[in-house]
């Protein structure tokens, strides 16, 4: 029987928050189709993955070659009717991830975005916070949208339309892809509020200012391609 939702894991080193990431995903999306993508970890992330699993869920393993990489990976093997983006490291807990399917449903055909700055939450790092601004109004000047959180983990797509964007991202540019491509062709991205934990950089926090400058060519890339 085909699942309703396809959850998509990428993991890199994650061994500290796994097993609290695979127990929530379960307890509050029981019937999903659960995609794990290791990213070539170097600590235990594999081994808890293949103990802890359940039998029906798809764990991956490939070289490290970074988040875009990984959902690219895990996507195709998505059945999903939908399909949504968990990062492993708690800073979006998965007992939100049911509100975002439940917008899906109400609103076909369109994409539906977790917005970090909807509702209060903790803050950022300043410079996280200047770039995720600076990034998401340079997606909006370019393509006449009005998001408010374009670097968002959450973003949930009918897994059909999802796979026909054709991304081809490696890194955390993916996100300026999944923001870019569906307002090129014309698809709505509807945001929601959910909540969000920030973790430090000694906690393992992986995205860089390089990261920034790569998601701008690539919002500049999508947007005067063909």
């Amino acid at each position: 029987m085909k699942s309703e939702l396809t959850i998509l894991v990428p993991i890199y080193n994650e061994e500290r928050t796994l097993v609290s990431i695979m127990d929530a995903i379960v307890e509050t999306c029981p019937d999903a189709q659960i995609i794990y993508i290791d990213d070539g970890s170097k600590d235990k992330s594999l081994e808890l993955l293949k103990s802890r699993a359940r039998p029906q869920d798809l764990v991956l393993t490939k070289p490290n070659g970074g988040k875009g990489s990984a959902i690219r990976l895990g996507l195709e093997h998505a059945t999903g009717i939908y399909t949504v983006i968990q990062d492993a490291d708690l800073e979006y807990h998965p007992r939100q991830i049911p509100m975002l399917l439940d917008e899906a449903k109400k609103r076909p055909h369109v994409a539906i975005f977790g917005s970090r700055f909807l509702k209060p939450n903790p803050a950022l790092y300043k410079r996280y916070l200047m770039g995720n601004k600076v990034m998401t109004g340079f997606l909006n000047l370019f393509f006449g949208s009005t998001l408010t959180d374009s670097y968002t983990c959450y973003k949930l797509f009918e897994t059909e339309q999802m796979k026909t964007l054709p991304l081809q991202a490696r890194g955390f540019e993916l996100e300026a892809e999944l923001s870019a491509y569906p307002l090129k062709r014309g698809i709505i991205i509807h945001e929601i509020p959910v909540e969000y934990k920030p973790r430090s950089l000694e906690e393992g926090k992986k995205i860089r200012f390089k990261d920034a400058w790569k998601g701008m060519l690539t919002i500049l890339k999508i947007r005067f391609g063909s």
